[in-house]
């Protein structure tokens, strides 16, 4: 016989297994409406590829992973897809998630599958395809994506089975063993080329479980060998809870320890549960993927318990109504074992992938907790801890929301399994403050990582701007070196000088020509003649009088009889039909108004420009529009032959105006204690700062041009 070892702590609560071992497994009928959350796994959730109105068959693909760490969903049967939308899933927080609803529609047909009975000639890549396609994921609770677990970068030399299934009540796994262990069996081999068909296969099962392990015998002794397939052995140990924890399944049958912070493959190990083998059969074989799963259903509520394979989907009501569940004997419902199972909100949640219990339990069979007292510093739960932590730190640091010294005490180690609540003679419910602990630390990691990514964008973003700044400095360098190269070139040869000047001015005169003549352009093409205009207010008239009309008529029919009494509702509603009308009246106004006023300054134009120029249409050519574009032509003609100094003492009194008017309403706002006396001070700062820098350009080029003057000066006055 194997070698065992013992973990530390632990406990022994009362089994109650036989309540649902009386039978075989059970089929469930086909339930008139599947609901299938898109995420029921550890990762990132599904997406939809399907509509509503969609008619799918079983097994089809219904939502897409989303992400290396997903799993796809495959529809539970045929049927249509009647809504894709948050419904409550099974959550300790009894929160709401998106669902895919299908109406089956009896036939429960599947799609056209088939599997591979020689899978050893297939790629370990290849295999592990097929299962993530499949979507598997782990059964025994944690839902871990499978095909994830099976592509380790290390070197796996053991294969672990968990057939613990430690946990009081539940016998899925046991009755799943017990049926189909020749299945399983394909399934552990199917695993073993996976990994490269590691020395050894370990599949370990308690000592409570006698019949199972006697058929997972019967089965090893008729398996045909495999070649290169390595040997399975079935090691029994004695029965203790929480035995079926990962970690402490590789100590119990290795010996080994794995580190905070590592994970079983890390020591050249890989753990499975026995459903989720069952599962990688059935996906690898025959094609199937993973729309059912074995499912206990017991406690003292309900009149015929047992184990029941289910399609994922069905309506936890639906699976309860096959045991007899007498919802007046049950005062809470779980979800799971009584030690790390959660309370259901209510049996309208569908059965998800690791749902592998539902247990109902009376009162007298599962009395309710007496009130949390302070804690007495026994020690008790240190000492059942199987993760070797200090339940007792933990809980004060989880009070006083000291995360730094959780993490520091390894809560991420704690694998909630409740034997520290079990034995508290305080009964403390200390794995729910170590629950609420992580979602807080989870929470602010997330936010941590957001605020880590938004702070380098923001420093990419400054670098990217200081870059630019740095280029347009360096630009606008060059330009001031180019333009001094050109003022000392035309010093040394003045007839250049001047010819390059004149030249520099008539393109830019012609520039400003065209940009001038672009944009009249512009203003003719979108510019409504009058004829349109008049005809759109005519429109305007026409309508606004047919609505002031029905609004008179809607009033009159109202007030058609004065001698009737009104009640509060009617008078309000003649409140409201007068109010209509005048505001009908006054767009009709309105509208007869822009008309007048169209026809008023026609006329003012024909009388003030007589002889203006018209073309073929008789219409006057040159509009206020046309009016403004040649003056600004003549402008631009002026500012054309202007000197740089002209042009800096006119862009100096175009200033000093905007500066006059911005201290005028300066001191205006200053005297009504204006909000945006802040906006005007700036403006006029920022004016002054503009002058100041005009004034020393004007000096500058002054100063430029003095050497030039002087001889003149000198003749003057010597003649």
């Amino acid at each position: 016989m194997r070698k065992t070892w013992d973990i530390h702590g632990g406990i022994h609560p009362a089994e109650n297994k036989q309540q649902s071992l009386t039978g075989s497994l059970q089929a469930v009928p086909l339930p008139k409406t599947l609901v299938l959350p898109l995420s029921q796994h550890i990762g990132g959730p599904a997406t939809p590829v399907v509509s509503i109105g969609d008619k799918v068959l079983k097994g089809q693909l219904i939502a897409a992973a989303k992400g290396f760490v997903s799993a796809p969903v495959h529809a539970s049967s045929s049927g249509v897809i009647s809504a894709i939308e948050e419904r409550a899933v099974p959550h300790v927080s009894g929160m709401q998630a998106p669902c895919i609803v299908i109406e089956t529609d009896g036939d429960d047909h599947w799609i056209e599958h088939s599997g591979t009975a020689d899978y050893r000639k297939k790629t370990a890549s290849e295999l592990a395809a097929i299962i993530r396609d499949k979507g598997i994921t782990g059964l025994g609770g944690a839902g871990f994506p499978t095909a994830v677990k099976l592509q380790p970068q290390q070197t796996i030399d053991t294969l672990l089975i968990n057939a613990t299934e430690c946990e009081p009540y539940i016998t899925a796994d046991d009755q799943l063993m017990r049926q189909r262990s020749a299945d399983i069996l394909v399934g552990i081999d199917i695993l073993a080329h996976i990994l490269g068909d590691p020395e050894r296969v370990l599949i370990g099962i308690e000592d409570n479980k006698p019949e199972a392990q006697e058929a997972l015998a019967n089965a090893l002794a008729n398996k045909p060998v495999t070649e290169h397939a390595p040997p399975i052995e079935v090691v029994e140990f004695p029965t203790k809870y929480p035995s079926g924890g990962e970690k402490q399944l590789i100590q119990i049958l290795t010996g080994e320890e794995v580190p905070s912070g590592k994970l079983p493959a890390d020591l050249g190990i890989v753990c499975q549960n026995i459903g989720t083998t069952h599962a990688i059969y059935r996906a690898v074989c025959h094609g199937e993927p993973l729309v059912s799963r074995v499912t206990t259903v017991t406690g003292k509520a309900c009149s015929k318990p047992g184990n029941f394979e289910v399609l994922i989907g069905t309506p936890v009501a639906h699976l309860l109504e096959q045991a007899g569940f007498d919802e007046a004997l049950c005062p809470q419902l779980i979800m799971g074992g009584p030690m790390m199972g959660f309370a259901l909100p209510s049996t309208a949640v569908p059965i998800v992938k690791a749902t592998n219990c539902l247990l109902a339990t009376t009162a007298q069979e599962s009395p309710a907790p007496p009130p949390a007292q302070a804690c007495i510093r026994c020690g008790h739960c240190a000492e059942v801890c199987p993760a070797n932590l200090l339940p007792q730190q933990l809980y004060w640091h989880a009070q006083s929301k000291n995360y730094e010294r959780l993490e520091a005490h390894h809560l991420g180690d704690c694998i909630e399994c409740g034997a520290c609540s079990y034995v508290c003679p305080s009964s403390i419910p200390l794995v729910q403050y170590y629950r609420a602990a992580k979602g807080e630390i989870r929470l602010i990691n997330e936010e941590k990582q957001q605020s880590d990514r938004a702070r380098i964008r923001f420093e990419r973003h400054q670098a990217r701007i200081e870059q630019e700044e740095k280029d347009k400095a360096a630009k606008r360098e060059a330009r001031k070196l180019a333009a001094e190269a050109a003022k000392a070139k035309r010093e040394a040869d003045p007839k250049t000088g001047a010819t390059d000047t004149t030249s520099v001015n008539t393109e830019k005169s012609t520039a400003d020509l065209d940009i001038v003549q672009a944009a009249m352009a512009r203003v003719a093409a979108n510019k409504a003649s009058p004829q349109d205009q008049r005809k759109r207010f005519e429109r305007a008239i026409e309508t606004t009088a047919a609505r002031l009309a029905k609004a008179e008529k809607d009033l009159e029919a109202l007030t058609k009889d004065d001698s009737a009494e009104l009640n509060k509702e009617q008078l309000a509603q003649l409140d409201q039909h007068r109010a209509s009308v005048e505001q009908a009246r006054l767009r009709h106004q309105e509208a007869k108004n822009k008309l007048a006023a169209l026809d008023a300054e026609q006329s003012s134009e024909q009388k003030t420009q007589p002889e203006s120029p018209t073309d073929n249409a008789g219409e006057p050519t040159l509009d206020r529009a046309a009016t403004a574009i040649a003056r600004a032509q003549k402008n631009a003609a002026q500012l054309a032959l202007m000197t740089p100094e002209q042009k800096l003492q006119k862009q100096r009194d175009s200033l000093e105006k905007r500066l006059s008017k911005a201290q005028t309403r300066l001191a205006q706002a200053e005297s009504e204690g204006n909000e945006q006396l802040e906006a005007f001070a700036k403006a006029v700062s920022t004016l002054n700062e503009k002058i100041k820098a005009t004034d020393r350009e004007l000096a500058t080029l002054t100063q430029a041009t003095q050497p030039a003057n002087k001889p003149a000066q000198q003749s003057e006055e010597t003649r």
